[in-house]
């Protein structure tokens, strides 16, 4: 029998009670509700197949009046019920925005002849809902301009449901983005792709049933839609700081913020209306440094400088800003304070990790040690409901130092499943362990019974009583979590100790517009990734590339070859004493790569044709390795 969520232990209890001892900001209220127009009477979306998206009514249980309950943590509990307001939003004169069916925001600003659009969602149907709740309630525009704030999926994914490639490619609508936009949106994720989307899970518990013991936000918003996000390719690029533009009638004067929250990320002010759009720059919470789910670290020193430009930029001339996520501040003062104590967040975690790091102190360490201060802690957006200080910390220390601590006994660690052995075995055996585990549970020591009865499952995943035992655990540590995402993990975790992992299916390609923008380079890297090292010994050779779609570009020819177990590829060049040429259109190969079609197909169909020896390609692309979904994480 499968057990099912616990509730809260005495301890838990404590602990949020603890936790809720603390005056909220009235102001967060008023401001999350001010401009209130009108929400969608059903908040279920689905696709064109009627396949779910999103259902914003699963979350009535945070719009409903009631305590919080004694499974969440009352600082998050709060933070959750902000962000289950929906609907459509007046932010200022000829500003809406429409919040509450999508993890991000979608904001549209009146043109002269149509919507200028910011930050289109994930997905083309919450992006679609939202532009018919301004059809319904506002008026009926054509989209003649979107904005792409940065290289993440919940900004650009729903682009086709605001517009139409046919509308981008007649000149009817303009996309404006960041330099370096496409580049970073195919190549941030995808050569960790599979075991990213995977942690993701753990990260935004999509799983998790919504509820008091299930999920209950995501920090930056409340859930996240299910569904393959679409992209259109930029057809304006921002190049510096002080570029402006005249989009639609609308003056817009962009600040490029690179390796702040994406590699590419631009924030930019309305000059003739005193509007600010600090992107995810800035949001109602402290965000990540690195997200749990995997990603490169982020640079907090330069995240903290470009919003100090901000303020000395726009902060003085703001009457409101609005954000990717969450709701707007408006009025000057507290623009310029929510900028300030933004900027000194960031400053403030790089500083003093870097601080006691030259003290020798370890990430661990630090993480364990810093606490945020007064200042930081008195307001909603400087709080950990997304990112967290204990994993912030880390990500700063690893940007400079690495992972390692600079112990030696830490440099070539035995693997789990070997350590949770010998663990077991020092404890006295499996029983032993399971009973000193169960008195440190009954004292709510949780964090150290997370750690020993993880060497238990991971010595043996098959031990019902330890499996149940860490589930416990890691769902009390969740009740207590005041980061969403600290929360859905530790919840994901137990909830599949207690059910198994999801099964293990081949990874398919389901973002395939994400696909088809990738670069000849950026395929290239995705194929090495996949080479099965151990099944190519002793070959060596080459192969010509000729993509006919894009004769006179360093892209129409490339050689692509094996050498020491390693692929290898160069642009611009055919190698003279290559094994064969193959001949093919760049949107082919994409297609192939999409699995769309096969190689086999096509050379079936004459669309591709191969001069020389055919063996040669097929020990490149036969050797290549399958990924699958859902491996396990909290067991071997």
């Amino acid at each position: 029998m499968i057990e099912q969520p616990k509730q809260a232990t005495a301890h838990t209890q404590l602990h949020n009670r603890s936790a809720a001892n603390r005056d909220f900001d009235p102001a967060d209220v008023e401001r999350v509700r001010k401009g209130f127009i009108a929400k969608r009477e059903n908040g279920l979306i689905t696709d064109e197949k009627d396949r779910f998206v999103v259902n914003s009514d699963n979350y009535e249980f945070l719009r409903d009046g009631r305590e919080c309950p004694e499974t969440v943590n009352p600082q998050l509990w709060r933070h959750a019920t902000l962000n289950a307001h929906h609907g459509l939003f007046k932010v200022a004169d000829d500003v809406w925005q429409v919040r509450g069916y999508d993890i991000s925001n979608i904001t549209f600003i009146r043109g002269t002849n149509g919507w200028v659009v910011i930050d289109p969602l994930t997905s083309e149907h919450t992006a679609r809902a939202a532009l018919e709740l301004m059809d319904e309630h506002v008026e009926k525009l054509p989209t003649t301009v979107v904005i792409f704030t940065h290289s993440h999926a919940d900004h650009f994914g729903g682009v086709l449901g605001v517009t139409t490639k046919a509308d981008v490619d007649a000149g009817r609508c303009q996309i404006v983005a960041p330099i370096g936009f496409l580049h970073e949106t195919v190549g941030e994720n995808v050569i960790a792709g599979p075991a990213m989307g995977r942690r993701a899970t753990y990260q935004f518990g999509p799983m998790l049933p919504p509820g008091p013991t299930g999920h209950v936000d995501c920090g930056l918003g409340t859930g996240v839609p299910i569904g393959p996000p679409g992209l259109l390719a930029p057809t304006t690029d921002i190049t510096f700081t002080g570029e402006e533009l005249v989009l639609d009638g609308v003056r817009v004067i962009f600040q490029l913020t690179p390796e702040t929250e994406a590699p590419a990320e631009m924030n930019f002010f309305f000059p003739d209306h005193g509007w600010l759009c600090m992107a995810e720059n800035c949001s109602q919470t402290m965000h990540n440094l690195v997200p749990i789910r995997g990603a490169l670290v982020r640079n907090a020193l330069n995240w903290s400088k470009y919003i100090n430009e901000s303020i000395e930029l726009f902060a003085d001339k703001t009457s409101v800003l609005f954000t990717s996520h969450n709701w707007p501040v408006w009025g000057t003062i507290d623009v310029r304070e929510f900028l300030i104590l933004q900027r000194d967040l960031y400053k403030w975690m790089h500083d003093q990790t870097m601080r006691h790091a030259n003290h020798g102190m370890t990430a661990v360490e630090i993480a364990d040690m810093l606490k945020l201060p007064e200042e930081f802690l008195a307001h909603e957006h400087t709080r950990g409901f997304y990112g967290d200080l204990v994993h912030n910390v880390k990500a700063v220390y690893q940007r400079y130092l690495s992972w390692y601590d600079g112990n030696p006994a830490n440099l070539n660690k035995l693997p789990p499943t070997e350590t949770g052995k010998r663990y077991v075995e020092l404890a006295g055996g499996m029983d032993s362990l399971l009973a000193s585990a169960r008195k440190s549970f009954d004292a709510g020591d949780y964090r150290w019974v997370a750690e020993v009865v993880n060497h238990a499952v991971f010595a043996d995943p098959t031990n019902t009583d330890a499996r149940n035992l860490q589930a416990d655990v890691l769902e009390q540590l969740g009740y207590q979590a005041e980061s969403s995402t600290f929360r859905n993990a530790y919840l994901m975790g137990a909830q599949e100790l207690r059910k198994g992992p999801p099964p293990r299916t081949a990874s398919h390609v389901r973002a395939r517009s994400l696909i088809r923008a990738m670069t000849i380079e950026q395929v290239f890297d995705v194929l090495s990734v996949r080479v099965m090292s151990e099944k190519i010994g002793g070959f060596s050779h080459c192969v010509n590339w000729t993509f006919t779609d894009m004769a006179g570009t360093p892209d129409h020819q490339w050689v692509l070859g094996l050498s020491n177990r390693t692929m290898y590829y160069i642009q611009g060049r055919h190698d003279a004493d290559a094994a064969a040429t193959i001949t093919i259109t760049r949107e082919l190969l994409l297609e192939i790569i999409a699995q769309v079609t096969t190689f086999m197909d096509e050379l079936t169909a004459g669309t591709v044709t191969i001069d020389g020896d055919a063996a040669a390609l097929l020990n490149i692309f036969g050797n290549l390795d399958t990924f699958a979904t859902g491996f396990a994480i909290v067991e071997p």
